[in-house]
């Protein structure tokens, strides 16, 4: 696994959660296999990967959901984790507002849950109807009730699977916001590669196993990274950095 160099490295002494040497088999086959990374406060941190690699599998093994063959996860006494799906399931012909949907699985307080809504910019939709959301506010939503614990680490799973690039670039920069806000540490998974290694700190490559790791522009020139995707992707990201950065002068 090259190491390429990065700020943190990949274990890090103040982690929220340190894997180390994982693996993880369904059935006889192993998905996932000597995998090795750490999430702290404060970073984002952005997993890629072809799909199959095991990327939702990783992010299930650190919440708790699939268990490990080999290797430790170590996680901070403290942490709390909010977790954002990639889809959710969720009956339509069911009257159901946003309201009454924060309140699964289970009932919080109306301030705390408007303080959630309010915090992604979706304070109006408390009483919207979820089957009349679109795909961007519906994201919100799930965001919003991923906040309501308080979560020191936040998990996306291709969390804007379904949005326009547009869409994808603003709820990024909403996750950035809500980094810099709380502090949390963020770990998240995407196959939208121009915006995402934009939007993170560190970048993880994985297939399987960790190809490569490091600063996005480092990662986006590594031979490994560009076996799995090419080399279109540093331009796209150079590109996306300079509309990112002149929108904000604006």
């Amino acid at each position: 696994m090259p190491r390429l160099s990065s700020p943190r490295g990949m274990m890090a002494l103040d982690a929220l959660i340190s894997l180390k040497k994982i693996s993880v088999r369904h059935g006889t086959k192993t998905v996932l296999d000597n995998v090795t990374l750490d999430v702290a406060a404060g970073e984002i941190v952005t997993i890629v990967g072809p799909n199959g690699s095991g990327k939702s599998t990783l992010l299930k093994s650190i919440i708790g959901a699939l268990p490990t063959a080999a290797g430790t996860i170590r996680r901070s006494e403290d942490l709390r984790i909010g977790y954002v799906p990639q889809k959710v399931a969720i009956n339509n012909a069911l009257p159901l507002t946003v309201r009454r949907f924060l309140d699964m699985p289970r009932r919080v307080g109306s301030p705390q849950a408007l303080d959630a809504l309010n915090r992604v910019g979706a304070g109006d939709l408390g009483k919207t109807q979820v089957a009349h959301l679109s795909g961007g506010q519906l994201q919100r939503v799930l965001l919003a009730r991923a906040l309501l614990d308080a979560p020191n680490l936040l998990i996306l799973d291709e969390a804007t699977q379904g949005l326009d690039q547009q869409g994808s670039a603003q709820f990024y920069a909403l996750i950035d916001t809500l980094r810099r806000d709380t502090g949390c540490g963020v770990l998240m998974v995407s196959h939208e590669l121009h915006v995402v290694m934009a939007a993170s700190d560190r970048v993880i490559c994985l297939n399987g196993h960790v190809c490569c790791h490091g600063a996005p522009e480092q990662v986006a020139s590594a031979p490994e990274y560009r076996a799995l995707f090419g080399r279109g992707t540093q331009g796209a990201l150079a590109l996306y950095r300079h509309d990112h950065n002149h929108s904000h002068e604006h």
